[in-house]
């Protein structure tokens, strides 16, 4: 039978309990979404999206040639159908220095690919350190509820918190409230890599789990020993550029460890893994959550998603695939492998419109009258983080 609509209050409400109990396993997955979300009296601590990262970097190539060469990558990216994004520009550039040999392409030689590609890694690197502005956003920090939401919340297992972000925005807010919390380094002189307390979460049994899939700012390889370690007043940093080599490179220490974590996560039973700000983008992160969820009864994933989708979108295809995957988006969801709009089927009164307000928005036609559909808001982290307040205080 054809769905033809969910109703948000059914499956909120699912949340709500989940998120209010202690039985289960939580985990959050976020993207350049929460990064990107801030009050407006903090706009020090937003990392620029990524079609205003690419105007940003392309603008600050002054060279001549490097600019004539993006030029005619641009061209080539767009007449193949792709966009003008620093990810495939990135992509188009590490191909070349690949196959260029001895010749030139675009104008350049493979010496001045590497310079080009280093110069727009530095400034990828330069735009994400809004930690450098601290002392105008800290407090104002969106991170900063959800950090408080966790110290408050009464939990048996500890939150686990996987991001793509190098920023440092969780740890400022996780230090603000003077939350513990565990990354995969030990140490205070100059914290190491240890693996073994990422397979094995009971090494740290209570402490808030904090998994920089990409890497991080701070992080460092030293190469004579071949230790990862952290240093935050180091410029040094091992993270995955936004390319097409996400894939490969994610096959590596120290980001392996964090992927099989993730999979992990969810292989075991009775886990719900939240994505906000995550698009789906990543082949190596949308493998580990399928295997895991492939391999449990009773895991599942629920992704808020910013941008709209419809059957031809693959994010529908990866969630028709994998019954456990729940996607929620602004105006439809895709839950049980079923597409359909959101929708409340009968006019809630006016208390329970109270708390409905809190995560949908039910617009009215211009005459007054009811209309069931409308928008799911919990897609923005601001507001995710807000209604996860509201379920702290009814606890």
């Amino acid at each position: 039978m054809k769905v033809i609509s969910h109703d948000p209050r059914e499956y909120i409400r699912m949340l709500q309990q989940i998120l209010a109990s202690d039985k289960k396993r939580i985990a959050f997955l976020f993207g350049a979404g929460t990064s990107i979300a801030c009050r407006p009296d903090a706009k020090e601590s937003k990392v620029p999206g990524v079609i205003e990262m690419t105007k940003i970097i392309v603008d600050s190539i002054s060279k001549p040639e490097f600019k004539i060469a993006l030029g005619k990558i641009q061209t080539e990216l767009e007449s193949d159908g792709s966009k003008f994004y620093i990810e495939y520009i990135l992509s188009s550039i590490i191909q070349k220095i690949k196959v260029i040999g001895t010749d030139k392409l675009c104008g350049l030689n493979k010496n001045k690919f590497e310079t080009l590609k280093a110069l727009i890694e530095t400034k990828i690197i330069e735009l994400v350190s809004v930690h450098k502005n601290i002392n105008k956003f800290s407090e104002k920090l969106i991170h900063n509820d959800f950090a408080l939401w966790i110290k408050m919340a009464q939990r048996n297992f500890p939150i686990e918190i996987f991001t793509t972000n190098y920023d440092y925005l969780f740890e400022i807010a996780f230090e603000n409230h003077e939350l513990p919390y565990f990354d995969g380094f030990i140490g205070s002189f100059q914290p190491f890599f240890f693996p073994n307390a990422i397979e094995d979460p009971s090494y740290f049994p209570k402490t808030t789990k904090l998994w920089k899939i990409h890497g991080s700012l701070g992080w460092k390889k030293i190469e004579s020993t071949g230790k990862f370690c952290r240093d935050r007043y180091d410029d040094a940093k091992i993270i995955i550029y936004p390319s097409f080599s996400k894939y490969e490179n994610s096959q590596k220490l120290p980001y392996q460890g964090f992927i099989d974590r993730l999979k992990s996560f969810l292989k075991d039973e009775d886990g719900v893994l939240i994505t906000c700000g995550y698009s789906f983008g990543d082949q190596h992160i949308n493998e580990a959550i399928t295997q895991g969820l492939s391999m449990t009864k009773s895991s599942h994933t629920i992704a808020f998603i910013y941008d709209d989708f419809d059957e031809k979108s693959p994010i529908y295809k990866l969630a028709n695939s994998e019954s456990n995957l729940s996607i929620y988006g602004s105006m439809k969801a895709i839950i049980h492998g079923k597409l359909a709009p959101w929708k409340i089927i009968n006019e809630p009164d006016e208390d329970e419109l109270k708390v409905l307000n809190e995560y949908f928005e039910v617009p009215k036609d211009p005459s007054g009258k009811w209309l069931g559909e409308g928008k799911l808001k919990l897609i923005d982290f601001k507001v995710l983080t807000e209604f996860l307040s509201t379920i702290r205080g009814r606890i």
